[in-house]
């Protein structure tokens, strides 16, 4: 089992699916954690569950982001890990049909959301010579899907920013990886299926896998047995790596 023990995780969009579960998981395994996400209700509900600090701000908002962590290295003493988790599908639509200020809001939370965390925790992490930071990927990433032109591109991003942030400062105690889940039964699932676009919105509720497991695989990726995978994405989505993370067998 991954021990967290004391160190302190700040996780994005924990207020649900694989944010809440990743909250719920490293805090059994001893981590302090640290609530980032819009929704200041849920936020406290989790905060109590899992004995973890609640700080309602938006990812895309860089000041308050920034004053999030600082907050969080003032409470705790630093930042050990950071998981990017805060991330949008909604509005699923073709090019010629999306909106441009919808478009350019999932931008705002997937890639710019990513690159704040990146910004206010790498200081803190630098001046200690140590740090996990994991950003949430996909298999849009690296693959074309109808309606998804938004979350393609900004998952695209974000792993180059992986790529990059990994070549800056992987010699200097931080490391950086993104994990690809598959799809996960979140209310992401919900949204996809309503807009009844590509293939993905076809698959039954048992094809996904549970937020818990993401939360499992991020955890493993906190441990020196997946520094093979450093500056790069892991993938659950296969027997082999499932079986890495310490993950059961796929049905």
């Amino acid at each position: 089992m991954t021990n967290l023990a004391g160190k302190t995780t700040l996780i994005t969009g924990a207020s649900q699916g694989i944010g809440a579960a990743t909250a719920k998981h490293f805090a059994s395994l001893g981590a302090r954690v640290v609530l980032v996400a819009r929704s200041a209700d849920k936020l406290a509900a989790l905060a109590e569950e899992t004995g973890g600090l609640a700080l309602p701000c938006d990812v895309a908002d860089f000041s308050a982001l920034s004053t999030a962590v600082a907050t969080a290295a003032r409470e705790t003493g630093g930042v050990d890990v950071l998981v990017n988790n805060a991330g949008v599908i909604d509005p699923v639509a073709r090019i010629a049909e999306s909106d441009p200020d919808a478009w350019g809001r999932v931008v705002d939370i997937n890639l710019k959301g990513v690159y704040h965390g990146l910004r206010a925790v790498l200081p803190g992490m630098l001046s200690r010579g140590a740090g996990t930071i994991l950003n949430l990927s996909s298999g849009a990433a690296t693959g074309a899907l109808e309606g998804w032109s938004h979350y393609c591109a900004t998952k695209a991003a974000v792993l180059s920013l992986t790529r990059v942030a990994h070549k800056e400062y992987g010699d200097k105690g931080i490391r950086v990886m993104g994990l690809s889940p598959g799809t996960v039964e979140t209310e992401m699932q919900v949204q996809i299926r309503d807009s009844g676009i590509n293939p993905v919105s076809q698959l039954s509720a048992d094809a996904h896998i549970s937020p818990k497991e993401a939360a499992q695989a991020l955890a493993y990726l906190c441990t020196p047995a997946a520094d093979a995978h450093l500056g790069t994405d892991f993938s659950i989505k296969t027997p082999e790596g499932r079986a890495e993370a310490g993950l059961p067998p796929r049905p």
